[in-house]
């Protein structure tokens, strides 16, 4: 960290742009640390609370640069590498609450107010995230497995009669198609249909019994929307998408029932990610409890 400040304006043409919220920081954890843009971070100080901010250019991050740059994923990916690095880094030395990406201020002073303004709300999550960190867990299933679940976006085709029109019950020799070849087709798309939804339903339910293992070993937990398989790059089915906040002497047994679920879920594969700061858990009221609020 390049220093910090109780409070004062920026130059013209500029901007605070803020990671994060943390209490108890060294200022010595983030020496020489640099942000979004390559810009130095430092810290605006408030009622025992800093923020990690950086002054950058309005020229790319007032409100039209931003709707501009946040359409293009090179400049997205970039700058929320730069935010992440900041705010992992305030996190290994102390809690640590961050904020959205592109989070922007117009000076230190304003920057002040919502400290000032916002202060026990901050002093909440902190509290709640001290000593904790944020793990992720995906689980899809693998195409190909007899076990696998249907995609959802590929639902079943509507049963039709072949294009070549309707089928001719006529007697042998009247040019007509095979009886009951329509009736036929439809009895198989429909247990086609069967078999998919009977696997959606299995995957589901594999999904809500791992999450209950891991919520088990777990603070709180969030579930986020199914990722989009071009983002994802995985060619099976997401099933379950979370984030789950842990106590540091959690994370082992927490660990170790992901693996174990991943070697006996035939059909499944699952991934975890992490550790991170508690992105997911900074506003407490969108997190779900896994126990009774106080316990550590």
């Amino acid at each position: 960290m390049t220093g910090t400040s109780q409070a004062g304006d920026r130059p013209d043409g500029t901007a605070v742009y803020l990671y994060g919220v943390t209490r108890g920081l060294d200022p010595a954890a983030l020496r020489d640390a640099h942000g979004v843009a390559g810009a130095p971070v430092r810290g605006v100080v408030a009622d025992g609370l800093t923020a990690l901010v950086s002054t950058v250019r309005l020229a790319d991050y007032g409100e039209a640069a931003l709707r501009a740059n946040l359409e293009d994923l090179a400049w997205l990916e970039a700058t929320a590498r730069a935010h992440h690095d900041v705010v992992d880094r305030a996190a290994r030395a102390a809690p640590t609450a961050p904020v959205r990406i592109a989070t922007i201020y117009r000076d230190d002073t304003r920057v002040v107010e919502v400290l000032t303004a916002q202060g026990a709300r901050f002093g909440e999550v902190l509290d709640r995230v001290e000593g904790r960190a944020e793990w992720g867990v995906k689980a899809y299933t693998v195409p190909g497995s007899p076990r696998a679940a249907a995609t959802p976006d590929r639902p079943a085709e509507p049963a039709t009669v072949s294009a070549a029109g309707p089928v001719s019950t006529s007697g042998p020799g009247s040019g007509g198609g095979e009886p009951g070849a329509g009736a036929a087709y439809l009895r198989r798309r429909q247990r086609e249909r069967r078999r998919r939804e009977d696997a959606g339903r299995e995957a589901a339910a594999r999904a809500r019994d791992l999450h209950a293992e891991l919520a088990d070993h777990a603070v709180a937990y969030r579930h986020h929307p199914p990722q989009d398989p071009r983002l994802s790059g995985r060619p099976g089915v997401q099933i379950l998408n979370a984030a789950y906040l842990l106590d540091e002497e959690q994370a082992e047994g927490f660990l170790a029932v992901a693996r174990a679920a991943g070697e006996r879920l035939p059909g499944i594969e699952v991934e975890v990610t992490g550790p991170w700061p508690p992105y997911s858990f900074i506003d407490t009221d969108d997190a779900t409890p896994a126990r009774e609020p106080g316990d550590r």
